[in-house]
């Protein structure tokens, strides 16, 4: 199927939004207290002439989303582009080409196409300082046999939640990174 008819099953941010059942009000903070600067600004007129799209493959319980998606709509508004979102769980056979490390269905990712439907970048699921963060954060869990895996786990996992909520700094390596990827229409998957 053409990334257009994809772009055209696709929900919009308010239609996700709605969907949603976890992790919406995390989001909405998220997207209520992040700002773009200047900087970041500027380079979006600029590629606002593209009139670039993008479609996101999602779940609303996935933690990077949380983190994710809330920036992304930010720099899609500065910038003109109309998103639409996609469940991942719904739609593998789109998933599937666009697997990270070329095994994983992690998400989200973000397709950006221009009106032809033609890829121009493709970004996600995580920008590269916060995929550091978690290969950190996940260094010291005990093998998955092991008994203490899932209490561990969960506290990482927890940790890293709240960093998401909670660290700024975290929201700007997602912001740069997307604006990066854009701006060279890299591929980060």
């Amino acid at each position: 199927m053409a990334l257009n008819t994809w772009f055209a099953k696709g929900l919009t941010a308010q239609e996700y939004m709605n969907g949603m059942n976890v992790n919406k009000d995390e989001m909405k903070s998220i997207y209520g207290r992040f700002a773009l600067d200047e900087d970041d600004i500027s380079i979006l007129e600029s590629i606002r002439n593209q009139s670039l799209r993008v479609l996101v493959l999602t779940e609303d319980w996935c933690g990077d989303a949380m983190l994710n998606i809330p920036i992304l709509l930010k720099i899609a508004e500065e910038a003109g582009m109309d998103i639409r979102f996609l469940l991942r769980d719904s739609n593998l056979e789109l998933m599937d080409q666009y697997l990270t490390n070329g095994t994983s269905r992690a998400i989200p990712i973000f397709i950006f196409i221009d009106k032809d439907g033609n890829e121009k970048a493709v970004w996600g699921p995580r920008a590269p300082k916060i995929q550091q963060l978690v290969d950190r954060l996940r260094k010291p869990l005990p093998d998955k046999e092991h008994p203490d895996f899932k209490e561990k786990q969960t506290e990482m996992i927890q940790k890293l939640t709240n960093a998401y909520k909670e660290d700024e700094s975290l929201w700007k390596e997602v912001s740069y990174s997307i604006i990066t990827a854009l701006k060279h229409k890299k591929l980060h998957v």
